[in-house]
């Protein structure tokens, strides 16, 4: 079989360059003979000197038309697009870049619209004329009829949030909702609720964390069936199915009492309430959890100490080391006398209150308890060291871990309440170096530490001596 080019496949009767050849010499041939003719006529015919007159005329005509044409039609029509299989460019002609697009400010937005057909896609169209990127969207039907759509948009920066919640509005939506949104809130709301059900299996505490999360800004208060006092509480009563009432969500705690949710600004939806009530249902069949990690760290003085998570199992332990502190101590810590203390122990190893950590001796012993506690949108921090252990730098690590906890749950700030004597406690928050706010109240002194999104790390590991490392479990 012959072997043929490309080329040759294209022009199969290439080598035919003779007649091409003939064709061009008659041509050149009738062109001669043309301007002779022309030539002759107009030396030495009677009317050349008009004749070549005419002639430019007639070119000048044909050159401003050609002009005139040139500029109505400047514009080449657009060349079809390459194909995919096309081979790229040589470095001599690189490929213009195309030019990136704008950078735009992240919105979520919530609004109601009528439960019809056309109704979004009325509402994307607004949008969409703004110059406003749709990036995520989530439906909420309503039990009374109509639609709330939850939207994550790019938005230009220079459009203000007014007029999205106008836009929205000329569409058909009311009841609308705007907040800046971040990074965060990119990811798609079936892996958020996955991530937040995998906290919640790992650490019971982690159960008002993660409905704070799950429902934005909002309120939590964990109401325990009895009082302090051992009476029932009334607020605690909360059938299984759980209470809906537009701005308030009211659910049974797993480990007794309820769990009021509050988010005034915005109604919840059926969804959110669904949502909720399952992650509250997978906290009561897990029962009590609480991460068994611990630090081994050695004091200044060479003795070792364990730092761990403690719950209510520690009850024992913690009400011992109750006993053995003194008035003062107690009083600084708990700002007067304590009536129940084995109610009230109770009531702050519950990891539905907050996160608690425990410090015990190589013996085993507990001689120090420092508290996380979730108070509604607030935080608060607490300690109570043993006597004997005090001015060691217990204090201080115990107050750094619960503050890099507090930043690792998304809490902008946190406080403790003290006495402007308690100068232990005083020097141990001067001493995270974050900026912090006084404030007397009825006596007592609130010292708030704002946090930044650093975590505090731990200084008491960097004591140790060479020969002796810190070591972890």
């Amino acid at each position: 079989m012959t072997h043929r080019t490309p080329a040759e496949a294209q022009h199969p009767h290439r080598h035919h360059h003779w007649r091409r050849d003939v064709v061009e010499l008659a041509a050149l041939f009738t062109a001669v003979a043309v301007a002779d003719a022309l030539a002759n006529l107009v030396v030495h015919g009677p009317e050349g000197p008009y004749l070549l007159v005419a002639s430019a005329v007639a070119l000048l005509i044909t050159a401003g038309f050609h002009t005139w044409w040139a500029r109505r039609h400047s514009h080449a029509p657009p060349r079809p697009p390459a194909p995919a299989s096309a081979a790229p460019r040589s470095d001599a002609a690189p490929r213009r870049q195309a030019p990136a697009p704008a950078a735009g400010t992240l919105w979520r937005m919530r609004t109601t619209v009528r439960d019809e057909p056309g109704s979004l896609a009325a509402l994307c169209t607004a949008l969409a004329r703004h110059g406003v990127d749709i990036l995520s969207l989530q439906t909420h039907p309503l039990a009374e009829g109509g639609t709330v759509d939850e939207f994550l948009l790019r938005a230009p920066q220079e459009l203000p949030a007014a007029e999205l919640t106008r836009t929205a509005a000329l569409a058909g939506g009311h009841s609308t909702w705007t907040e800046r949104a971040d990074a965060h809130d990119l990811v798609d709301a079936p892996t958020r609720i996955l991530g937040l059900a995998t906290r919640t299996a790992l650490d019971a505490a982690e159960l008002p964390l993660a409905l704070r999360q799950l429902l934005g800004r909002c309120t939590i208060h964990s109401i325990p069936a009895t009082t302090l006092s051992g009476r029932p509480n009334a607020a605690a009563d909360a059938p299984v199915e759980g209470v809906l009432e537009a701005t308030v969500m009211r659910l049974r705690d797993p480990s007794g009492g309820a769990i009021t949710i509050e988010r005034p600004y915005l109604p919840f939806t059926p969804t959110e309430f669904a949502r909720a009530r399952a992650l509250v249902e997978l906290d009561a069949r897990l029962g009590p959890r609480v991460p068994r990690s611990q630090d081994v760290l050695t004091l200044p003085e060479g003795n070792e100490i364990t730092v761990r998570r403690a719950d209510t199992s520690d009850l024992a332990a913690a009400r011992a080391m109750h006993d053995r502190c003194s008035p003062r101590t107690l009083g600084l810590r708990y700002h007067g006398p304590v009536g129940d203390a084995d109610r009230y122990l109770d009531h702050l190893l519950s990891p539905r209150f907050g996160r608690t950590l425990a410090v015990q001796t190589a013996s085993g012993r507990l001689v120090a308890l420092g508290h996380l506690l979730w108070d509604g949108d607030e935080t608060e921090v607490a300690l109570l060291i043993e006597d004997d252990w005090q001015r060691r730098g217990i204090g201080s690590e115990l107050l750094r871990r619960l503050l890099a906890m507090a930043v690792e749950a998304g809490c902008d700030s946190v406080y403790a309440v003290t006495q402007s004597s308690n100068t232990g406690m005083v020097a141990a928050m001067r001493g995270l170096g974050l900026p912090l706010d006084y404030q007397i109240e009825e006596g007592t002194l609130v010292i708030t530490a704002r946090l930044d999104a650093t975590p505090v790390r731990s200084r008491l590991a960097y004591e140790v001596p060479q020969d002796r490392p810190t070591h972890q479990r």
